[in-house]
């Protein structure tokens, strides 16, 4: 199942007449807000620590370009191998090259979304290499050939009864249950066999140290660890933001994420991998690549105001308390980064041709900006978006790719007429008389306006009038 963004609208109406996917959403999203809740019980500590996060990602986002160059030449002094990759292809590409050398023909992967992001299963797979997804929740949607639903519990919109019915029908012997300990054993039992016999280990990156050439992941399963250390090869990529400046900038951070996205003090495994095996060391990889991956992070980043989507830890917390996301899940978007936070990036990675109606999607209630551990203001920036979508580029500003694609000149028409009604008395006057008098004449259907909403009909007077006649 691989939906598009340019269908949201019919996506979203699918998911909301699932009644077991809005019940599955239902239930985690209520742990998951209860679970944040209950490690942010201090507003203070709460504030303290989103206002240190907020100023450390500010402050490597301001020298993002000397901090790369300094990771590139801190790896590489390390002995990991660094490559650039402007684009999706070249990423791929890269990939193809580095697994090919080796002559491997399987990898086995622990989470990333920067993986999603570059579609890489399927790209190795047309050159003939199967990747295995080993973070459990990924495994479960790539056996139902899905994509993941959230960025941190990828397989969230599925309940045990669901799970249960895939391992029937793509894990030979497995004797169907319900327990959900006998289900992540199974798993565990398939993945296992595959580490042993992985040439090629891949991995995302939660943070680059550009101090010391070290590549931090977050994880809970192990499986992380597992497909660092045991594979001859590892490759981890990550996107160009992912880097930090001194390793005294990660302990926040990580407090931070691992607070906001699944209600832990801590995770269970925390990695830093700063190079290959050495002399002696008895495990580990031989060799460790990174891929850095531009992918429109560098037109976020000319962008001032934009350049804030690129603060993002990827916690996940904005999906959690967003009622749209909440109701309609990750698949309706149609990106590999849903919900808030996936509404103002993705314009940047695929286009505002493509995500023109996402950043739409949204109520503006407010809540992904209150509960953003690096308080990124989302509100603002779907409003942004919104209206570039529908303008043309303004002199001094960078324009977005696709920017003006949602640009209609019925409406662009609509406002102006209204504008210069708005600027004359005598005609604004003349206008609203004539709405109230000729307010029979307002059809019932207003076209979306009136999906869910009654159409609206002026009052028999106008204000003017009524305030007169008040004054008599």
């Amino acid at each position: 199942m691989h939906n598009k963004p340019q269908l949201f609208h019919p996506q979203a109406k699918a998911a909301l007449a699932d009644p077991e996917l809005r019940a599955n959403f239902r239930g985690a999203m209520d742990y998951l807000r209860d679970k944040r809740q209950s490690v942010f019980n201090d507003p203070h500590e709460e504030s303290a620590i989103r206002d240190r996060s907020e100023a450390i990602r500010q402050r490597c986002l301001s020298k993002l370009p000397t901090l790369l160059e300094q990771l590139e030449t801190k790896c590489i002094a390390n002995g990991i191998r660094v490559h650039w990759a402007e684009n999706v292809e070249q990423a791929n590409a890269l990939f193809a090259d580095i697994i090919q050398s080796h002559g491997g023909t399987l990898a086995v992967k622990g989470k990333s979304m920067v993986s999603e992001e570059i579609e890489l299963n399927h790209a190795m797979k047309k050159v003939g290499i199967d990747c295995l997804e080993s973070d459990m929740g990924e495994y479960i949607v790539q056996l139902g050939d899905e994509t993941p639903s959230h960025i941190i519990m990828p397989a969230i919109h599925k309940n045990k009864q669901q799970v249960a019915q895939l391992f029937t029908e793509h894990v030979p012997g497995f004797k169907h249950t319900l327990d959900v300990d006998s289900l992540i054993q199974t798993g565990r039992n398939v993945l296992r066999e595959k580490f042993r016999s992985a040439h090629i280990g891949i991995s995302g990156v939660n943070f680059a140290v550009a101090e010391t050439g070290t590549l931090c992941l977050v994880e809970n399963e192990g499986n992380g660890r597992m497909c660092t250390t045991v594979p001859d090869v590892h490759i981890a990529i990550t996107g160009i933001e992912k880097v930090v400046e001194f390793l005294a900038d990660v302990p926040p951070l990580f407090s931070a994420l691992t607070r906001s996205a699944t209600g832990q003090t801590i995770t269970t495994y925390f990695n830093m991998i700063s190079g290959p095996r050495k002399n002696g060391e008895l495990d580990g990889p031989k060799e460790v690549h990174l891929v850095l991956l531009d992918n429109g992070r560098s037109q976020a980043f000319a962008d001032e105001e934009m350049r804030k989507t690129l603060q993002c830890i990827r916690c996940g917390a904005c999906m959690n308390h967003c009622p749209v996301y909440t109701r309609v899940g990750g698949h309706a978007y149609g990106t590999v980064y849903p919900g808030p936070i996936g509404q103002i990036i993705s314009p940047h990675m695929m286009g505002l041709e493509a995500t023109q109606d996402l950043p739409t999607a949204s109520s503006l209630c407010g809540a992904c900006g209150e509960v953003c551990p690096v308080r990124i203001p989302i509100p603002e920036m779907l409003l942004r978006l919104r209206r570039e979508a529908k303008q043309d580029p303004r002199p001094g500003v960078p324009a977005l790719r696709g920017q003006g694609a949602a640009k209609s000149n019925l409406e662009a028409f609509a406002w102006r007429s209204f504008g210069l009604v708005a600027r004359y008395p005598a005609l604004y006057r003349m206008s609203s008389w004539c709405a109230t008098r000729l307010r029979g004449l307002i059809p019932s259907k207003l076209g979306p306006w009136t999906r869910c909403r009654t159409a609206p009909k002026p009052a028999a007077k106008t204000l003017r009038e009524l305030m007169a006649k008040r004054n008599k």
